[in-house]
């Protein structure tokens, strides 16, 4: 069983050009996840509806407590790319011991080239793959949230280089 927790993004194609403004989005998550085959039992559970340029702490706690309602140690979240990596290091250091993957888009989700069901898709692939932890998935890649960050230049995510 996967609880998808949904705050809206890109990968529900929400397109806001400022918080004052927000666009209409008619498309769910539930619209992706019709065009995917053999998916294991899921929930739906609406958290908020923003761009993730404008969800905040407050925003955050609220998803650390439907997290923590879940039925479930598998967690699946939707999320805006532009604030995802803050928002998996915020529940990080919650040490909660449940399998969270975040994923999202790059290409809104009512659009017809939109990236959103194949990264859902992978997303869901991973529960098979990780142990415990917090971890960022897509665009066919899987990050650990201490190792990721979002190349705004190239538009993709990729691994922290350590020394």
């Amino acid at each position: 069983m996967i609880a998808i927790l949904t705050t809206g993004g890109t990968i529900e194609g929400m397109d806001y050009k400022t918080y004052q403004t927000p666009a209409e989005s008619h498309v769910h998550i539930e619209d992706h996840l019709n065009d995917i085959g053999n998916l294991p039992d899921y929930s739906i559970v609406p958290v908020f509806s923003k761009d993730s340029r404008f969800i905040t702490e407050q925003d955050r706690e609220q998803l650390f407590e439907e997290i923590l309602k879940a039925n479930t140690d598998n967690i699946l979240i939707t999320h805006g790319t532009y604030s995802m990596v803050q928002t998996a290091q915020y529940l990080a250091q919650k040490k909660l011991n449940k399998t969270i993957i975040l994923t999202g888009a790059f290409i809104l989700g009512d659009r017809p080239d939109t990236d959103a069901k194949s990264n859902i898709e992978y997303a869901i692939s991973q529960f098979k793959k990780v142990t415990r932890g917090i971890f960022i998935a897509i665009h066919n890649e899987t990050f650990h949230w201490d190792n990721v960050v979002k190349n705004e230049a190239i538009g993709k995510f990729e691994r922290i280089t350590k020394w």
